[in-house]
């Protein structure tokens, strides 16, 4: 994994929980990741399942971007 730990508030993993969490793509990576703004740091996920690309937000669980976030314009 690239970047650095997860950060898991009150012992649970925001990107292993049964919830998913908005997170900002910083770039797309080959095969199908890339690297997100958690909040408190930067970490590597699959993007394999949505179209997005930097600067998008997208919803987070287990490490895979499940959904794009449409934001109002």
């Amino acid at each position: 994994m690239t970047g650095t730990r997860p950060h898991c508030p009150d012992g649970v993993c925001v990107t292993c929980s049964d919830s998913a969490e908005a997170m900002r793509v910083r770039e797309v990576l080959p095969d199908g990741l890339a690297l997100v703004d958690t909040g408190s740091g930067i970490e590597e996920i699959s993007v394999a399942l949505v179209d997005a690309g930097p600067g998008d937000l997208v919803l987070v669980h287990a490490k895979e971007a499940i959904a794009r976030v449409e934001e109002p314009s």
